[in-house]
């Protein structure tokens, strides 16, 4: 990449803490990801998460990516109104959520829309509000094969749940959901684990049955296989985490955090206006950010608006000085904000684009 390719043309800048998406290194990352499954664009169904953007599905549409995956009810309300032909929500719907989850579906009719349930319970919940709706819910089995947050477990007897489902009047199965967050590791261990599931999930269903499967870890070895729709979202933007973990995926990091020097406390120390609420902060303090151009710059305090860096290098900083960081973990830190600011191949800031699924709740 381009030396200093974060770096901003200072007539354009905003003031800080904000994010910079770099719309040509986004463009370029969605063609990787075509790459990986030699350009069967049918085989990918991103998931939103990571960007919660319109505008990104937009570029999406423009690669013939017609296919996404979510989180939330919001998530899909967005996808739904940039015209994503296929949405899949892949959380549960139960209680509340499932009454919003079919005025979602009324309200596009031209799209299809799936979800997931791993049981027969919430399964049936799901036939008998559609029943009530004069609906047919598309509906995916979620397996759990390790990460034991959801899914029917992969040791149990799965096969009698999908007969049980594909019993219900107004559900229509559609096929296996996995996530397999789990899986750590070099890429040679991840795909021999992805593979102890997938072998044995295929070898006891027809091959006509749809499989939506794995995140970033996984998706080299699902892109692969036949039949199966690839879901990783993170892809977009990138992050520290896997830019050293999934040091084979030659995804580039596209998204930086942009701050000011805000004050000089000691000789050795300086505070940055990226605070809790700039950046996720669910790790310890080495695992949230990044700071680039300058390797000696270490995070030694954070709170909600302030980042305090000691400085082990000869490097000189003062107070107002511009300092860009790209997030250790990119999906939640984009949630904190309303919007991004998109930079050009000229390195300006041109546009803000919405961050428009940050919330709960858009209209439904």
């Amino acid at each position: 990449m381009q030396k200093n390719w974060w770096k901003i043309d200072s007539e354009t800048l905003i003031d800080t803490p904000f994010l910079a998406v770099y719309e040509d290194l986004v463009r370029q990352n969605i063609e990787k990801l075509i790459s990986y499954v030699k350009g069967d664009t049918k085989k990918l169904r991103p998931h939103i998460k990571t960007h919660k953007n319109g505008e990104i599905l937009e570029l999406f549409k423009i690669y013939n990516i017609k296919k996404v995956k979510c989180a939330t009810i919001a998530e899909a309300e967005l996808a739904a109104n940039h015209k994503m032909e296929d949405i899949l929500l892949a959380y549960q719907p139960v209680g509340l959520k499932a009454e919003r989850w079919i005025s979602l579906i009324e309200k596009f009719p031209e799209i299809h829309f799936s979800t997931i349930t791993d049981n027969l319970k919430t399964a049936s919940d799901l036939n008998e509000i559609a029943k009530k709706n004069d609906l047919v819910l598309s509906v995916y089995l979620d397996l759990n094969t390790g990460m034991n947050r959801t899914g029917f477990p992969l040791s149990e007897n799965w096969t009698d749940l999908i007969n049980d489902i594909q019993k219900l009047e107004n559900i229509k199965f559609e096929g296996i959901h996995i996530y397999d967050g789990h899986i750590k590791g070099t890429v040679e261990e991840r795909k021999q684990e992805a593979s102890k599931a997938f072998d044995l999930i295929t070898s006891k269903i027809n091959e006509d049955i749809k499989i939506v499967a794995g995140g970033s870890n996984t998706f080299p070895f699902y892109a692969e296989q036949e039949n199966v729709e690839c879901s990783s979202g993170t892809f977009v933007f990138w992050d520290s985490n896997y830019q050293t973990n999934l040091p084979e995926q030659d995804f580039k990091p596209a998204l930086v955090i942009v701050g000011t020097i805000i004050s000089k406390p000691t000789k050795s120390t300086f505070c940055i206006d990226i605070g809790y609420k700039a950046v996720s902060s669910e790790n310890p303090i080495d695992k949230r950010l990044v700071i680039l151009s300058d390797e000696n710059l270490i995070p030694i305090s954070h709170s909600e608006e302030h980042l305090v860096v000691e400085n082990k290098g000869e490097n000189e900083y003062q107070i107002g000085d511009i300092i860009y960081a790209e997030p250790y973990h990119v999906c939640p830190t984009v949630a904190l904000y309303d919007n991004v600011q998109a930079v050009n191949k000229k390195h300006q800031i041109y546009v803000n684009w919405p961050v428009g699924a940050r919330g709960r709740k858009n209209t439904i």
